[in-house]
């Protein structure tokens, strides 16, 4: 537990730890970093951004209290994650404290620059929605993050933008924050108050302690209503509010969806509405795919949500599979997308062909039928889609401003899916040659949103996220709300006993 500072003899000071490789045998070795400077704080600790010596990697600090008694959870499950969409642990040391006995556990993890709530944000200040091309990118790379982390039983519990990792400059997204993150045991109860509010799935308001990973399905639905709307879909002032913001847009839940969400629900009355069409939910010109797959994932039945891995496996990402030229508005191909690990490959067999470009799948696989890619993971049949929702969702998409004002070019042609039959259908044809950035679709298109979408926005971290942020922060929060100490002390499973020896 080691750690000392040496002056390099330059105005910064060089900070020198004994510290413990994340991955694999625990080989401690000294390690160098510089710069060190708050990005983030709260009541989990405090996070700084530092520059490694001598590589300069930029890393990530995120320190906090230990209690010698415990393990820490998140280290613990940290330690055993390796996938291209969650951020990397790379070493952990100890540091004393200035009380005596104090200890606080130093996670060094890679720095990502964004979160997806800034650049939320910063199209929400601009009266403007994300363009649907980067909620596509985007929304794939959690749903495959969340399908590998759900296959090793670990559920993330707070899902949410704030804690979505970008690189902008590669379109990578990362998720992180994986203090609340837990291994689910069957038969094994978990406490309900967790998540963050406006991204907490209905069974757990209802007081479920025998919940799935599929609450992080539900805060996942959450996220891309978000983008699609530039505002938070269920806006709720309190945990009993929250339901009834969801109840306003999905209807009131039947008997069997109670029993499904808590079997032991002791139900008080609930607003009697009926759930509103999805299609009147979005803006008129958000595309079929993407509303479909919202509906899919915000489902109060929690065995009724697709799988992370069937959600990507959905038509609104065949744009991405499609077109292997794509490239980002600095001219950089997409981020790799379709690298499934040999792990990955076990996670869901049947559905890996779906997931592979079309180039790469068409030799040995067939195109999957409508009613294959339609049917949610409890085998159900998706509802019809509704009139709106039946018309061909429109990719080439005319001039629009971006964050900066600025007039972005769509692509000519560019491949469409009319899924009112089932069948997709190409309209016009595929750039053979990479896009430039003035045909790039990425930022060919945002929506106006609201004159009010930025505060609603503002509200989440306000009420929702014990943290200050800085531009550029490294994203680790934690939450609170009127009961939510109470909650938190309650919440025995946050940590494990130390083995004896």
């Amino acid at each position: 537990m080691a750690s000392q500072s040496k002056n390099s003899g330059l105005t910064n000071k060089v900070t020198t730890v004994v510290a413990t490789n994340a991955f694999g045998a625990d080989v401690m070795s000294e390690i160098s970093y510089t710069d060190a400077k708050v990005v983030g704080n709260g009541s989990f600790g405090v996070v700084f951004q530092a520059k490694m010596v001598p590589s300069n990697e930029m890393v990530a600090i995120k320190k906090v209290l230990q209690d010698r008694r415990f393990k820490n959870r998140e280290l613990q499950i940290m330690r055993k994650l390796r996938h291209d969409n969650i951020i990397t642990l790379k070493w952990f040391f100890f540091s004393s404290g200035e009380k005596r006995d104090e200890v606080y556990l130093n996670l060094v993890m890679e720095f990502l620059p964004e979160t997806l709530y800034k650049v939320e944000r910063q199209y929400a200040r601009a009266k403007q929605t994300l363009p649907v091309n980067f909620v596509r990118l985007y929304m794939y790379q959690l749903l495959r993050s969340m399908g590998y982390l759900h296959s090793l039983g670990f559920c993330h519990r707070d899902i949410k933008p704030q804690n979505m990792l970008l690189d902008s400059e590669t379109g990578v997204l990362k998720l992180c924050d994986f203090g609340s993150a837990k291994q689910l045991i069957s038969g094994e109860p978990n406490v309900s108050y967790i998540c963050s509010r406006y991204y907490r799935a209905p069974e757990l308001i209802f007081g479920s302690t025998d919940y799935t990973t599929k609450i992080d399905m539900w805060s996942a639905g959450c996220v891309m209503s978000e983008l699609l709307l530039g505002q938070l879909i269920f806006p709720g002032d309190s945990g009993v509010d929250q339901i009834v913001e969801i109840v306003k847009v999905m209807g009131t839940p039947t008997s069997e969806q109670l029993h499904d969400m808590n079997p032991h629900y002791k139900q008080f009355k609930l607003p009697e509405l009926k759930p509103h069409p999805w299609s009147k939910v979005f803006r008129i010109r958000t595309p079929a795919e993407a509303i479909d797959l919202v509906s899919k994932m915000l489902i109060y039945s929690p065995n009724a949500r697709v799988s992370p891995l069937m959600g990507c496996a959905h038509p609104f990402f065949d744009e991405l599979r499609q077109d292997p030229h794509q490239q980002l508005p600095n001219g950089r191909s997409l981020p790799p997308l379709f690298n499934f690990t040999d792990y990955e490959k076990t996670i869901e067999p049947d559905t890996m062909p779906l997931l592979l470009p079309r180039a790469q799948g068409s030799s040995t696989t067939k195109e999957p039928s409508a009613a294959h890619r339609n049917r949610n993971t409890a085998g159900e049949e998706s509802p019809r889609k509704t009139e709106d929702s039946q018309k061909p969702a429109t990719a080439a998409l005319s001039k629009s401003p971006g964050p900066s004002g600025k007039a972005l070019e769509s692509p000519p042609g560019f491949l469409q899916h009319d899924l009112g039959n089932g069948d997709h259908v190409a309209v016009g044809t595929m750039p053979m040659e990479p896009l430039t950035l003035e045909q790039n679709h990425f930022a060919a298109e945002s929506y106006a949103v609201g004159e009010d979408a930025e505060d609603n926005l503002e509200e989440d971290v306000g009420d929702e996220n014990d943290y200050d942020y800085d531009d550029g922060g490294q994203c680790n929060s934690t939450y609170i709300s009127d009961d939510m100490d109470e909650a938190s002390e309650s919440d025995d499973d946050d940590f494990e006993e130390e083995d004896e020896n």
